[in-house]
């Protein structure tokens, strides 16, 4: 195992406070403080090589928890490993061994190009000159960054200068890569640009991946397992095949008549019609009770059809679905 996490939870106490001058008072004479669970007796586990997608809604708990395996923050109890080492504890050691990219926080020279940045971070890591070359070579090419290597961070775009983050956290090849959000705000190119180089890198070096992000395409692209984290509890970890299996429940069915069905009031009994005028219906097709097979023989037998097409909801409906049912049987238990 890469990570071991035990039984982690972080509790910060928020300060409260009423409103008006007198609220303001009493805050500083008499202060009072609410205690937050932010992240709450989470445990689990991950593999060498394994890409895991860590998800959850603002404020479930995400970046608190990959702050406490970098070390940057201390866990209230519990406890974890990366690589047998103690964040906290092992904390210069283990920076030798990780690699980090937050999204919303730059870790390059905002005054200087990029490249100036690489030589700083292959002298921290103390890297040798010919894997070093042989790295930025590597994903100078794989990520196409080489026409703006030498133009101050300042002036690159963001989708440049997030390509260039990930270069910088590779450079020392680290055994595990935990990124907060890396695609944000980013074009549809650079997202599938840092996809593919995120995929190669674990692919040729056996990388580990915790990618935290709201977009489900990264999550589909590059990850194989989900974890997914609402108000500081896991509500599931398995894999991302596993999880649209176990909550892909109904099917859109796009039908296109070759001829006028407006005599028909709903051409399918058996599913729920979301959709019609006179040549084109689309249902939502309960695939536990129904099979797609039977209802589409069914109405090619009775109906003239000219095209038909099938489509399953996305993967943030999904995980939408989970926070739900998951909002839901909270408020049922209590």
């Amino acid at each position: 195992m890469v990570i071991t996490v035990n039984e982690l939870s972080k509790q910060f106490k928020l300060k409260q406070k009423e409103q008006g001058l007198k609220g303001s008072l009493r805050s500083i004479l008499k202060p009072n403080f609410k205690a937050v669970h932010a992240i709450n007796n989470v445990s689990f586990s991950v593999n060498h090589g394994e890409m895991v997608a860590l998800i959850g809604p603002n404020g479930a708990g995400k970046s608190t928890l990959i702050k406490m395996l970098t070390g940057i923050l201390n866990p209230s109890s519990g406890e974890s490993r990366i690589l047998g080492l103690n964040p906290i504890k092992e904390r210069k050691k283990l920076a030798y061994q990780i690699g980090t990219v937050y999204g919303q926080k730059s870790q390059l020279w905002f005054h200087l190009p990029p490249i100036d940045t690489f030589h700083l971070f292959a002298k921290i890591y103390e890297i040798d000159n010919n894997i070093f070359n042989e790295q930025l070579d590597f994903y100078v090419e794989l990520l196409q960054i080489e026409k703006y290597l030498n133009t101050p961070t300042r002036r690159l775009s963001l989708g440049q200068r997030m390509k260039c983050e990930i270069v910088a956290s590779l450079l020392h090849k680290p055994k595990v890569l935990f990124l907060d959000e890396p695609t944000i705000g980013l074009d549809v190119v650079a997202k599938q640009q840092i996809r593919q180089g995120l995929i190669e890198m674990n692919r040729n070096e056996g990388t580990s991946i915790v990618l935290t992000s709201h977009d489900a395409g990264d999550i589909e692209a590059i990850c194989n397992r989900s974890i997914i984290v609402n108000h500081g509890n896991i509500i599931y970890d398995d894999k991302i095949d596993l999880l649209k299996k176990n909550y892909l429940t109904h099917k859109i069915l796009s039908i296109q008549f070759s001829d006028s069905i407006k005599n028909y009031r709903n051409p399918i009994d058996e599913a729920k019609l979301i959709f019609q005028n006179n040549i084109s219906a689309k249902y939502k097709v309960d695939t536990r009770k129904t099979k797609l097979q039977t209802l589409i023989k069914q109405v090619a037998d009775r109906y003239p059809i000219a095209d038909i097409s099938i489509t399953e909801p996305t993967m943030e409906e999904i995980i939408t679905k989970i926070y739900t049912n998951h909002e839901d049987n909270s408020i049922v238990n209590k």
